[in-house]
């Protein structure tokens, strides 16, 4: 079951990096459920929000960097700094 929610999100990812030119990666560590809340109705109609986790996002857009020759697409890698840890 895990490995299918994988799968999925994988080829949702691609789909989304390959139809649109622009990304915005945000983290959202310590961000109330009604704050998520209001940004994804505010976004509603002009944007897409995609959740997932780093190392899933990371692994989806280095495969489809290699599977496309897209390097472009190695710049969004870096989707952590080093500030922006979990806090406990």
């Amino acid at each position: 079951m895990a490995a299918e929610k994988k799968i999925a999100y994988d080829q949702k990812l691609c789909q989304l990096l390959d139809q649109y030119t622009q990304v915005l990666i945000a983290a959202a560590d310590n961000v109330g459920s009604n704050q998520l809340q209001n940004i994804r109705q505010g976004l509603r109609g002009d944007s897409i929000v995609l959740m997932g986790k780093n190392t899933m996002m990371k692994r989806s857009i280095r495969i489809h960097s290699e599977k496309t020759g897209n390097k472009a697409y190695l710049n969004l890698i870096p989707l952590r700094l080093p500030y922006l840890q979990n806090l406990g």
